[in-house]
């Protein structure tokens, strides 16, 4: 396994764990956040989901029937 290999490994598995993407772009001294999105997002798709995911739970949501009826028994 070459030094490249570690680095890469690091920097996706400090990814996964949710570091985020500027923390990881100083760690590996890359010169804009850009090179480590282009290199990092491809390798781990769940990274976008997850983000898309966080990003749709903070949008309010119109309540459904089943709520309304359980605030009208409450």
């Amino acid at each position: 396994m070459r030094l490249h290999d570690l680095r890469h490994g690091a920097a996706t598995l400090a990814l996964a764990a949710g570091v985020d993407m500027k923390v990881v772009q100083a760690m590996l001294r890359h010169s804009s956040i850009t090179v480590t999105a282009d290199t990092y997002t491809s390798v781990l798709p769940d990274l976008a989901r997850n983000a898309a995911e966080q990003a749709a739970a903070i949008v309010p949501r119109r309540a459904t029937v089943t709520q309304i009826d359980q605030r009208a028994a409450g």
